[in-house]
């Protein structure tokens, strides 16, 4: 990666991104500077769209093979569900903590840097493999906003007044992350038939896949027949994001999934 000089992209999408955080802060006492945030948060998520660009470009395959590569994804789908977040419900604390979050997992890229390679195995060739792990991470943003959310709704309700917005936003999140998970397992089942002649295994990931799946199905159940209900809600919604982070990365340490197919490589 330092061909491209990803320390380089990487120090200026977070520049853009701390600036317009603090634009966008500042114009709740002074009503200006809130457009001049908003084009440097979008700034920030170009400049990181560009350097995905280019990496797939000098690697001639998608950048999605390793957890690095992955967390370059996230750090891109979290601004973005952050600042649609803001502009359609003027949430300025939730983009402040999606820009935060992806630059972390951008600062942790930069510290432990991967060997990136054009190499891949040859399940990995197939026109199956770019959607199934974009749309799950895409997914992955989405519910793990919802969770914020959930968890920001659990000190309202044990420290100050609950606001139901809260809930309804968490609701928006998860029924749209919801829809791209399924798709991410329809797409890995079609993908795993043509590459191993079998939809379900039951392999490790596709363990871990299908509770994440059922948690968050178990979530919108409870809303649909319980929509008064406050406390097991949030509950769920922030335990489903524990069952969501060991099947992103957390499966990589388990013992079984040593022979797992689905394990990120890690150069």
């Amino acid at each position: 990666m330092n061909w491209i000089n990803y320390p380089l992209f990487g120090l200026i999408t977070i520049i853009f991104w701390i600036t317009g955080v603090m634009l966008i802060t500042i114009s709740e006492k002074t009503k200006k500077f809130e457009w001049q945030g908003r084009i440097f948060v979008l700034a920030g998520i170009v400049t990181l769209t560009i350097f995905l660009t280019l990496l797939w470009i000098r690697l001639e395959r998608p950048p999605l093979r390793t957890l690095g590569e992955t967390r370059l994804w996230y750090s891109l789908f979290l601004p973005l569900v952050g600042f649609v977040t803001y502009l359609r419900w003027n949430y300025k604390w939730f983009l402040s903590y999606a820009l935060g979050l992806a630059s972390l997992f951008m600062i942790i890229n930069y510290l432990h840097p991967e060997t990136y390679d054009k190499t891949l195995m040859p399940a990995l060739q197939s026109p199956w493999f770019v959607p199934h792990v974009i749309v799950y991470i895409f997914a992955y943003a989405l519910l793990a906003a919802s969770s914020l959310v959930a968890i920001k709704g659990l000190y309202q309700v044990y420290y100050r007044d609950f606001n139901q917005t809260t809930l309804r936003l968490a609701d928006n999140l998860v029924y749209i992350g919801f829809s791209f998970l399924t798709l991410g397992l329809l797409f890995g089942a079609l993908w795993a038939k043509e590459a191993w002649g079998h939809y379900w295994t039951w392999d490790p990931k596709e363990t871990w896949a299908f509770l994440t799946w059922l948690s968050y199905l178990i979530y919108m159940h409870f809303r649909t027949f319980q929509p008064k209900k406050v406390k097991v809600p949030l509950w769920a919604l922030s335990l489903a994001f524990v069952i969501l982070l060991i099947c992103w990365f957390g499966i990589n340490y388990l013992p079984s999934a040593e022979n797992s197919v689905h394990v990120y490589g890690t150069d």
